[in-house]
């Protein structure tokens, strides 16, 4: 059930516990992160709803919006946004919850970037745009801390080459190349959109073992984050 505080509608019967967004580019890292704390910590993690966006009711939004993007992207990025939605609304089953992204990364970036590239069309992007402002205008949807897994876009697109997941083989370097730009922008130089929390950036082009080591040394500031109000 929801309820209303403070003029937004807030989750009932549960106090608030800190939230944690692992943000990035594609194949920046971050379910290699989550899972790292996952099997170290005391946490909830909720990953990408990915298997949601390849199939809704035997259809694959995802591989559709990457073939055509002006086409399918208004479909895709809405569901995204109830999917993610209803990560950010459900009951926290732990002292702390860890997210893959955000509701607020789907828009500023993948929206923003669909749109901004010409593939969306205006009129799809105002809808989205006027979704996206009443959920934030009208429910609670509170971070305390972005960890941002910084990662050269050739970096990415050889990690996603490896991972060989079906629906990116047609992603471009110039894609990843212009999603870190945009992730720069709004996480770094906070040019383009509010920072809805504190940022802590974790340089992560390293190999695996690097990686993991730099996780260890930023637990604490990981999960000493003060509360957002």
């Amino acid at each position: 059930m929801l309820s209303s505080s403070q003029g937004k509608l807030v989750r009932d019967g549960e106090d608030r516990k800190p939230v944690i967004c692992i943000e990035g580019n594609i194949a920046s890292g971050k379910t290699t992160c989550l899972e790292y704390f996952s099997k170290t910590s005391n946490i909830e993690v909720l990953t990408e709803p990915i298997s949601k966006w390849r199939n809704v009711r035997g259809h694959n939004p995802l591989a559709l919006m990457y073939e055509d993007p002006a086409r399918w992207g208004l479909t895709l990025q809405t569901y995204i946004q109830l999917t993610v939605l209803d990560h950010h609304l459900s009951k926290i089953t732990a002292p702390v919850r860890m997210m893959e992204r955000s509701l607020y990364s789907a828009k500023y970036i993948f929206v923003e970037n669909l749109y901004k590239s010409g593939k969306m069309p205006e009129v799809d992007y105002a809808v989205l745009t006027e979704w996206f402002e009443w959920i934030i205008n009208n429910i609670s949807i509170p971070i305390d801390l972005i960890v941002y897994l910084q990662t050269s876009p050739q970096k990415c697109f050889d990690r996603l080459k490896q991972r060989c997941r079906e629906e990116e083989k047609v992603i471009p370097l110039e894609y990843l190349e212009t999603l870190h730009h945009m992730y720069e922008d709004w996480l770094i130089n906070h040019s383009s959109f509010k920072v809805p929390a504190p940022v802590l950036v974790i340089p992560a082009d390293h190999d695996l073992q690097k990686m993991l080591h730099q996780f260890e040394e930023n637990r604490e500031k990981i999960f000493t984050v003060p509360r957002a109000s």
